[in-house]
């Protein structure tokens, strides 16, 4: 007699095998694209978090980047039996997009560089639900970090400010947080007296909805590339130099010049003034004076091969 084997679908274990796989790579499938996303954004944002919470301290704190993990947006509260602080901001596209979570070292650094105490002493971590006075140091903290991640303009994570009121002790048992793909950015607080540390948690599709191009699209000419790095460009300082086109000479005549000769300008040399920065010329000016002052006046921009062309053209 001849048995029969028929192979049957469970839709249970179909559901439960998804549910693994996406713990393990998160729900893009891609957890080092999520990684990297991540760290880009929290070495962008390290500068601006330096500045911002120190300009409402009165020590000075040092901010590093201690990790960036992927992982579940439940993990990102504190653990339980510690006497952490938590907030959860939303976004206009996520009601939980940002978590923020200071863990009980951290709080004490805060209160101890805010109010000007001794940042040498060493830094004993709040055992005990935090005061009043702590949740309010907190919570300015809390809003430097919010604000500073958030962004502006076309790269804004939309994240609505201010940002609710920290949780502690039994209103944050209260609180309860849905499970999901998420990544997080882990920044140390450091005095001489000791350090804490304030975690960030986002879902992962907050954080590549805002902060991550598409496979394919890692084009510098591309608008959105412009739009993605295009606001930290335009904050960074250069030098510029003009430069007045002499004439040329031979090794041997520059090896004669001395001090206090005197070298006469070619006619046109100053409507042909280069503007450059870094090695790089940008553009054609006309050198000029206005009042006690030099001043160079933009012409055109400048044309790398018309510039090598008349170059091989005689003078």
């Amino acid at each position: 007699m001849a048995a029969v084997l028929q192979s049957t679908t469970n839709p249970l274990a179909g559901m439960m095998q998804k549910g693994i796989i996406e713990q393990l790579t998160g729900e893009t499938g891609e957890p080092d694209r999520v990684a990297q996303a991540g760290r880009a954004l929290a070495e962008r944002a390290l500068p601006a978090l330096r500045e911002s919470l120190n300009a409402e301290l009165a020590s000075a704190v040092d901010v590093e980047i201690d990790d960036v993990t992927v992982g579940r947006f439940a993990q990102a509260r504190p653990s339980e039996g510690t006497f952490g602080t938590m907030a959860v901001a939303a976004s206009e596209t996520s009601p939980d997009a940002l978590v923020l979570v200071s863990d009980a070292a951290a709080a004490a650094l805060l209160v101890t560089a805010l109010f000007g105490a001794e940042p040498d002493q060493p830094i004993t971590p709040i055992d005990r639900e935090p005061t009043a006075t702590e949740l309010d140091v907190i919570a300015l903290t809390f809003e430097v970090f919010a604000r500073v991640i958030n962004g502006s303009g076309e790269r804004s994570m939309t994240i609505k400010l201010p940002i609710p009121e920290p949780l502690a002790g039994k209103e944050l048992a209260k609180r309860s947080l849905r499970d999901g793909p998420a990544v997080t950015l882990r920044f140390r607080l450091l005095l001489p007296g000791g350090s804490g540390t304030i975690s960030l948690t986002m879902p992962q599709r907050v954080l590549l909805k805002h902060r991550a191009l598409p496979e394919g699209e890692a084009n510098a000419a591309d608008p959105r590339w412009g739009a993605h790095f295009g606001e930290e460009i335009m904050r960074s300082t250069v030098d510029l130099r003009a430069t007045l086109a002499m004439e040329r000479m031979t090794l041997g005549e520059i090896a004669d010049l001395e001090v206090g000769q005197v070298l006469a300008l070619p006619e046109g040399a100053q409507a042909s003034t280069q503007l450059s920065s870094r090695g790089r010329t940008l553009f054609v000016c006309e050198f000029g004076k206005l009042g006690q002052n030099y001043t160079v006046r933009v012409s055109e921009e400048f044309d790398a091969r018309k510039d090598f062309i008349d170059g091989l053209l005689p003078g």
